[in-house]
């Protein structure tokens, strides 16, 4: 049988969520391989936190589906993506 705590403290070790829902983000780079595209994504939902990372419901404009993705896979996509062209 389970028995629950009637006084217990919510647990403060478990990772808060980083992005806001709605915010733009993109996809880290793996092994430091330049990315295929500098796809940006929109928050659409934060998930509970799996092995340790917070989890997000995500989602492009360009595609017809959601992705689900660890915080750790995820970076802030205020700036611009680099470009090899150079600025005129």
């Amino acid at each position: 049988m389970i028995r629950f705590q009637q006084n217990a403290r919510p647990r403060t070790d478990t990772p808060s969520h980083l992005f806001a829902i709605g915010q733009t983000v993109r996809m880290k780079s793996r092994s430091g391989l330049a990315q295929k595209t500098a796809e940006l994504f929109q928050i659409k939902s934060r998930l509970p936190v799996k092995d340790g990372s917070p989890q997000y419901r995500i989602r492009s404009e360009q595609e017809t589906y959601e992705r689900v993705t660890t915080e750790d896979n995820l970076e802030v996509a205020d700036a611009p993506a680099v470009t090899d062209s150079p600025a005129v």
